[in-house]
């Protein structure tokens, strides 16, 4: 049964719509540029916040949560930051029913406030390094958007971190980008990313270095996934946030941030979707396998029940969908959602000692006696997750193109990225890229590793559109 979705090559933005909304993944809120998350959606966003979350802990960070909303002066006290994000500002100006004081802003993110009490409560250099993260929605007013991707409020973590000298923040932040957010993405997300540094640009307001990493979609189309900024002394400075070191003399700290959002989500569909919907890799999948009655009798529903219980024993996702609509839309709906295997049992089968199994990314279709699925199973998913990974690698290699000039640079971001020489580009270039909607998604070495800033010699830059 046709799924009714729009094909990819036909309109692109289209078919993302009709996934987000078919897949039951979210719908637009009642507000312009908010959203609501759909269980299914949510549930997907749940295992992504587990995945991270472990990976936080692990760096030594802890869980903690600061108010939504800020005095205004907060961000006043850092010029480059409250001038970056006053354009995407939401500020309550009367609660009550009076006038405030003093104008609130709706957190955008959250250096300042961090900033505020990290300067409380750091006194020596015993009480460094201060390594805080918090699970949170944040506000942007956001004037183009699309679920997911770009929305007014979204969900997201925002790591804050203060530290004794340069060296240790841009290791430990170096650390978070590799060890928690690539390791994530490769592992998890099965996405082969593009690790470098923003240029100056495109650096987070108040940073003086951010870090990315730069997916490529299905239409060759950048998306950032997330980024990690070493903040130097500038939030130190305007905070006040200083220290007795070993020598007893006072210090400023070294901060720094990081985040990724339910853009991750957004990523997810573009990149691992296709003319059925999307697809989800076996490690994020809130459900793995789903066991789907053909037909309601007492015999399918007894060994759909008997094969799931076995699924679940061998530490398996599972989900029974034992009828209700036709079979036909079922499956349709189930494709759509992208779980990564289908274990269809109808009566037929059964009376020849076989169910069918069915891969989501391949559509493979195979018959098995239903006591070897739970044996077969988890093989056949970690053989998915190591496969899907490769697919985009290969897929983001081929529709990466080395070029010479910002002519062809141009040229080959219609379709995919562009890798240039970074000393042919500059303020001029980016300009000129800017007119096409192109832009430096990031700066990296000739080796593809992070440069430390973007005055190293020899660097190569990364240009694409983007969403």
């Amino acid at each position: 049964m046709a799924s009714a979705l729009t094909p990819q090559a036909e309109d692109f933005p289209r078919w993302y719509q009709d996934v987000v909304a078919k897949a039951e993944m979210a719908d637009n809120g009642p507000v312009r540029g908010t959203m609501v998350i759909r269980p299914y959606g949510y549930a997907i966003w749940e295992r992504m916040q587990a995945e991270i979350d472990v990976r936080i802990k692990e760096a030594g960070a802890e869980n903690a949560y600061f108010p939504l909303f800020i005095p205004e002066s907060y961000l006043a006290r850092e010029a480059q930051h409250v001038e970056g994000f006053s354009p995407e500002l939401a500020v309550v100006t009367h609660a009550g029913g009076e006038v405030l004081a003093e104008p609130v802003v709706v957190r955008p993110t959250s250096e300042t406030v961090f900033g505020e009490f990290m300067a409380k409560w750091i006194q020596s250099y015993r009480d460094l390094p201060l390594l805080l993260n918090q699970w949170a929605n944040v506000v942007r007013w956001e004037l183009r958007p699309r679920l997911f991707l770009r929305s007014s409020e979204f969900l997201w973590q925002e790591g804050h971190t203060a530290h004794d000298s340069y060296e240790d923040a841009s290791a430990y932040v170096n650390g978070i980008h590799t060890n928690v957010y690539n390791d994530f993405l490769e592992k998890v997300l099965a996405m082969p990313t593009y690790l470098g540094i923003k240029p100056p640009s495109e650096r987070f307001a108040g940073a003086i270095n951010t870090m990315t990493c730069e997916g490529m979609m299905r239409d060759g189309k950048a998306l950032q996934m997330a980024t990690s900024h070493e903040l130097g002394q500038n939030f130190a400075k305007a905070f006040d946030i200083k220290f007795q070191n070993k020598e007893g003399q006072s210090a400023l700290c070294w901060t720094t941030s990081w985040g990724s959002s339910t853009r991750l989500v957004g990523g997810l569909i573009m990149a691992h979707g296709d003319d059925n919907g999307l697809i989800v890799p076996p490690h994020l999948a809130p459900t793995q396998v789903v066991v789907i009655a053909v037909r309601e009798d007492d015999e399918v529903l007894a060994a759909c029940n008997k094969i799931a219980a076995a699924l679940k024993s061998a530490g398996v996702r599972v989900r029974i969908d034992n009828g209700g609509a036709s079979f036909g839309r079922r499956v349709t709906d189930w494709e759509i959602k992208g779980v990564p295997i289908r274990v269809e049992v109808g009566p037929r089968d059964l009376a020849e000692g076989v169910v069918a199994l069915v891969r989501r990314d391949s559509s493979e279709k195979v018959s098995i006696s239903p006591d070897a699925v739970a044996a077969s199973v988890p093989g056949i998913l970690e053989q998915m997750q190591s496969q899907m990974y490769e697919s985009q690698l290969a897929r983001r290699n081929a529709n990466t193109h080395d070029v010479k000039s910002i002519e062809e640079a141009m040229e080959a971001s219609q379709t995919g990225f562009a890798r240039l020489d970074w000393e042919l580009v500059g303020p001029a270039g980016e300009a000129k890229l800017k007119t096409d909607a192109i832009t430096v998604r990031c700066l990296q070495r000739r080796d593809g590793s992070m440069p430390v800033t973007d005055t190293e010699k020899d660097l190569i830059c990364i240009v694409a559109k983007s969403y």
